[in-house]
C-alpha cells in the first residue's frame, strides 16, 4: 500500500524538539533579516537621494548662512541627514570660532574639520547600522541547519536498532525533516549574505562622497578665512 508524501509542515510537526528548536531560530533569523533588509534599503536609498538634492543645492551658488538657516528648519522637523549633516557641523563651527575675536585662521579650520570629523563618524554608523547582525545571519545560519541536520540523522539511524528490518521507508521521514533545517539555514543565509554584500557597497560609496563633500566643504571655508581681512 502505498504512502502519501509528506508534507513540509508534517516533517516539522514531528521533527524532535532539538530540530525543531534549530528551525524556529533559523526562521525568526530569518524574519528579522528581512526587516533589516526592508529597513536598510530604505534608508541608504533615502540618503542617496538627500545627497544628491543636497549637492545640487549647495553647487548652485546659495548663500552658505540661508543654506544653514534651511537645514536648522529640517533639523527642527527630524527632516534632515546625510551629508546635510555635516555641513551644519561644520558651518555652525566655522560661524562660532570665526566670531570669537584673536582666533587664529588655523585654529578656525581645525575646530572645523573635528566637528566635520565626528558628523561624518555618526553618518557612517547610521549607513552601517544592522549590517553586522546580516553579516551573523550570513556566516552563522548555514551551521545552524548543517547542526539540525547532523542530529535528526543521527536520531533517523538510531531508530534503526529498533527495527527488526531496515528500509527506506523507515529512515526516510527522519532524513527529510533533518534537511528541512539545512534548507531553513540556507533560507536565512542567502539573503542575508546577499543583502549584507550590497549594502555593504553602497555604505562604503555613499560614505565616500560624505568625505569628499566634507572635504570640499573644508576648502571653501579655508578660502573664506584666510580672504578675510
Amino acid at each position: 500500500m502505498s504512502q502519501e508524501p509528506l508534507s513540509i509542515f508534517h516533517l516539522i510537526a514531528n521533527a524532535s524538539l532539538l530540530v525543531q528548536m534549530v528551525m524556529l531560530m533559523l526562521f525568526l533569523a530569518s524574519v528579522v533579516s528581512w526587516v533589516m533588509i526592508v529597513q536598510r534599503g530604505i534608508y541608504q536609498t533615502r540618503a542617496k537621494a538627500a545627497f544628491d538634492a543636497f549637492e545640487r543645492q549647495f553647487w548652485s551658488g546659495i548663500d552658505l548662512t540661508q543654506l544653514y538657516r534651511q537645514g536648522n528648519s529640517k533639523a527642527n522637523q527630524n527632516n534632515s541627514g546625510g551629508v546635510e549633516n555635516i555641513f551644519r557641523a561644520g558651518f555652525k563651527e566655522f560661524s562660532r570660532l570665526r566670531q570669537q575675536s584673536g582666533t587664529e585662521p588655523d585654529a578656525i579650520m581645525e575646530g572645523t574639520q573635528r566637528s566635520m570629523r565626528v558628523a561624518l563618524a555618526r553618518e557612517e554608523e547610521k549607513l552601517e547600522a544592522n549590517l553586522p547582525f546580516l553579516a551573523s545571519v550570513a556566516s552563522v545560519s548555514p551551521y545552524i541547519g548543517l547542526f539540525g541536520t547532523v542530529w535528526g540523522i543521527m536520531n533517523s539511524f538510531r531508530g534503526l536498532a529498533n527495527v527488526q528490518q531496515a528500509t527506506l521507508a523507515t529512515v526516510a521521514p527522519g532524513i527529510s525533516e533533518a534537511l528541512v533545517a539545512t534548507a531553513m539555514g540556507l533560507f536565512a543565509a542567502i539573503p542575508a549574505v546577499l543583502a549584507y554584500n550590497r549594502f555593504s557597497a553602497r555604505a562604503e560609496s555613499l560614505s565616500g562622497k560624505y568625505e569628499t563633500f566634507a572635504e570640499e566643504f573644508s576648502s571653501i571655508l579655508h578660502r573664506q578665512v584666510h580672504s578675510k581681512p
